[in-house]
């Protein structure tokens, strides 16, 4: 076991592909901080305080796992928190160009954080949060890609409860 590390996202919503890759950090590092950023620019579907619930609660029962939620460059939150690891998934190829990118910058920023790539269980790595909400929004069932009550949040927030 090593330090503390940190893995931040949208997580809009929390998927079992995100808490497939919080469990495999979680193996790798004594603590783990997951941080919803706020990045609006994504037009996220739920509120950051809404999103830090959901994942609080599908954290729940997970020692050395906080969420938390920032607003400005994860770089200056890490730094700020005294944390050297990012945790980021990568699912598919088309994932690697941009987060390549991401952690080059984030390295020319802050030389002293490192980023590490996990990728989540086969079964997950085709999962979107993007995908998910179009597929809840035409009434899909969710039940093998996210916890109960985020299908049930997410139906709820697109008008698709049954």
């Amino acid at each position: 076991m090593c330090q503390k590390a940190l893995y931040p996202g949208s997580f809009d919503p929390v998927t079992y592909g995100h808490i497939d890759l919080i469990k495999r950090a979680k193996e790798a590092f004594s603590e783990l901080v997951v941080a919803v950023a706020h990045n609006p620019q994504k037009n996220p579907l739920f509120s950051v305080k809404e999103r830090v619930g959901m994942l609080k609660k599908a954290t729940a029962g997970m020692p050395g796992v906080t969420v938390e939620d920032f607003s400005n460059l994860v770089i200056d939150y890490a730094k700020k928190n005294k944390i050297k690891i990012l945790i980021r998934g990568l699912r598919m190829i088309s994932d690697f160009e941009y987060e390549f990118q991401m952690a080059l910058t984030n390295r020319k920023l802050a030389p002293q954080i490192e980023t590490i790539f996990l990728m989540p269980q086969e079964s997950y790595s085709y999962l979107s949060s993007r995908l998910l909400k179009e597929a809840a929004s035409l009434g899909a069932d969710l039940s093998s890609f996210v916890p109960d009550f985020v299908e049930k949040a997410l139906k709820k927030k697109l008008g698709k409860v049954s």
